[in-house]
């Protein structure tokens, strides 16, 4: 059993080598890089968590708005209290996504690794073995104390974080490529997925100018 542990982290580590920083064209005819996110300097991905923190509270503040107002109409004093609600409910959402990021990022050593792969058809970000790894712990922790709570949505949510590994674009189906140079990352977005390519100063411009070429259907900015 324990060599079976040594073979599978040796194997972890082997393919984490086989990305260079630098993107370069491999012998499969794709372009393959890694990228080392500091989570601490580099907001990309805590802005990615407001923004999914921000759609949830705006879907959940609607419906209680709606369900308030069908059952006792639209007075300004329903409404304020439910203002209230939401506005709680916001605040307690922040503190726990903030404080998740930070344990997240600390168990990761404070930097995210991702793995990309590139061709004409569109790109691939990949999570590093590590970092799937600690994805799936957490994940499945989630499961557990949705269960637990006899919480079906949480549960659900761990099942999600647990089995998701990968995110991938098709150029064809690409709607909007845009540029954040200051934090090294390409956003790719298809109509129902976000994919986000981090990339080095010293190849951003060639990725993205890549990326722009290819995705003929998409707004550039």
């Amino acid at each position: 059993m324990a060599k079976v542990n040594v073979d599978k982290k040796r194997r972890d580590l082997e393919q984490t080598k086989n990305y260079d920083h630098r993107v370069r064209l491999y012998e499969d005819g794709k372009y393959h890089w890694s990228y080392d996110l500091n989570m601490l300097k580099n907001p990309a991905v805590l802005i990615d968590v407001f923004k999914a923190l921000g759609m949830t509270v705006a879907i959940v503040g609607f419906i209680i708005v709606v369900i308030q107002a069908c059952e006792n109409g639209i007075h300004a004093e329903e409404m304020m209290f439910a203002l209230k609600l939401i506005g709680i409910m916001v605040a307690i959402m922040f503190v726990l996504s903030i404080l998740g990021y930070l344990i997240y990022a600390a168990m990761s050593g404070w930097t995210y690794t991702a793995l990309f792969t590139m061709d004409d058809n569109g790109v691939v970000h990949e999570q590093s073995p590590r970092a799937d790894k600690l994805a799936k712990r957490i994940g499945c922790l989630t499961i557990f104390v949705g269960l637990l709570t006899r919480k079906p949505g949480v549960a659900g949510t761990g099942m999600l974080a647990a089995s998701r590994s990968t995110m991938s674009s098709n150029f064809s189906s690409v709607k909007t490529v845009k540029a954040i140079r200051r934090m090294n990352t390409i956003k790719v977005n298809e109509r129902f997925e976000k994919n986000r390519v981090y990339v080095n100063d010293e190849d951003f411009d060639f990725v993205y100018d890549y990326i722009a070429s290819h995705c003929l259907n998409a707004k550039i900015k």
